[in-house]
């Protein structure tokens, strides 16, 4: 048995090439080889992401900027509500009037939803569709006619909608029902390939809209998850977490780049200043290695006393930038080549939630020196974060 077991597996390992005739024999040679162990040694390549690293590399592990000729991008959220409403109008009218150059809107939003009426059926079939943007098509040409760099925003394993359709590719506490967070929200797994190839099916269909690039946000576990996981039930595969999420970065870029679109991934600011951020599976470089943009969200808010030396960072969003950006530098350093454009979220809302003497309102001066910070650790990007799209005027953005 050792034999035929030992066959089998050198067998696996010479059908995991590339294209849909070696998927079919590596499902077949899997079948065989948990047959033979009498247990699950290779997870189906069509439900749990991962499986057998054999080392091997294409032309698709080699990054390369499908936009080499887009300029600076400086740019702003825009909610799927804004884009297909009145809002709009302003928005435009700001972006006309500064060196602003850039919307970044929700496409698959915070609860999961996609955000125009798609028609196609594998969209239809795993999520679920909204009109808050009635005519994507004349959005998009409205872009054009501004000259605006479009970015559609994906929100990924955060996925209330598609937690509950399908649960079992969520989180399930033991009775059954879908875990949720404080705010009500429920994730879906990112050991799960189905919701892989969900988000980037979405993706792609931006890509074909028009998008020039794809930024994918809530890339990872539920904050906390180190300590639910043990009371939860899901699947997964002895990958540990980072490798799962920059796996589907990795992925996603393999797909997406080919199309001529960029990748762009959030990423929590403090994942620069700490080793690895186990708990969420963000590894930072590792997702840097993959995508064309890094956007970590340095909200000066998001920082608790101490960051940067500063007792509350919120006070000092100088510094605290500063701060941040010099992590960020150190932590790409090593990364050569792969390297990505840094173009940081920074903040453009008061965080009152933060308690009296803790925040201050934020204005002209407070936006200027987040962008006074970034500009003295060469870097030329940004992105402007408001959830209401309600932007200070008259901000001097060079």
């Amino acid at each position: 048995m050792d034999i035929i077991f030992t066959a089998l597996l050198l067998l696996y390992s010479l059908l995991t090439g590339d294209g849909d005739d070696s998927a079919a024999a590596r499902q077949l040679a899997a079948a065989y080889v948990n047959s033979a162990a009498g247990q699950t040694i290779i997870q189906p390549d069509s439900a749990i992401a991962g499986g057998i690293d054999t080392g091997k590399h294409s032309d698709s592990d080699v990054k390369k900027d499908p936009q080499p000729d887009t300029p600076e991008i400086k740019g702003i959220y825009v909610t799927a509500h804004s884009a297909g409403g009145a809002r709009m109008e302003s928005l435009l009218k700001l972006l006309d009037d500064t060196e602003l150059n850039s919307m970044v809107i929700d496409i698959k939003d915070d609860n999961g939803y996609i955000t125009y009426p798609t028609t196609t059926p594998e969209l239809l079939e795993v999520g679920a569709s909204k009109k808050y943007i009635n005519d994507i098509g004349a959005l998009m040409t409205t872009l054009k006619n501004h000259n605006i760099y479009p970015i559609a925003r994906i929100v990924v394993f955060k996925d209330t909608v598609l937690a509950r359709k399908q649960p079992e590719l969520s989180f399930l506490h033991q009775d059954g029902t879908i875990w949720k967070n404080g705010r009500g929200e429920s994730f879906v797994n990112p050991y799960r390939k189905e919701v892989w190839d969900y988000n980037i099916a979405v993706a792609k269909e931006a890509a074909k809209i028009g998008f020039k690039e794809i930024q994918f946000d809530y890339v990872r576990f539920p904050e906390g998850f180190d300590t639910k996981a043990a009371s939860l039930t899901f699947n997964k595969t002895e990958q540990a977490r980072v490798d799962v999420v920059s796996g589907f970065v990795k992925y996603a870029r393999e797909q997406l780049e080919p199309l001529g679109v960029r990748v762009s991934v959030d990423i929590f600011g403090y994942a620069a200043s700490v080793p690895t951020a186990e708990g969420i599976g963000q590894d930072f470089v590792k997702i840097s290695n993959d995508v064309h943009v890094i956007s970590p969200m340095v909200y000066p808010s998001h920082y608790s006393t101490g960051w940067f030396k500063q007792k509350d960072p919120d006070l000092s969003p100088y510094e605290t930038i500063k701060g941040a950006m010099i992590d960020t530098h150190k932590k790409l350093d090593g990364t050569g080549e792969l390297k990505p454009i840094i173009r940081p979220w920074i903040q453009d809302f008061t965080a009152s939630w933060l308690g009296k003497g803790h925040y201050m309102k934020y204005g002209k001066a407070e936006v200027e020196a987040q962008i006074k910070a970034l500009k003295e650790m060469n870097i030329k990007e940004f992105l402007l974060w408001n959830a209401g799209n309600k932007y200070t005027p008259d901000v001097a953005y060079k």
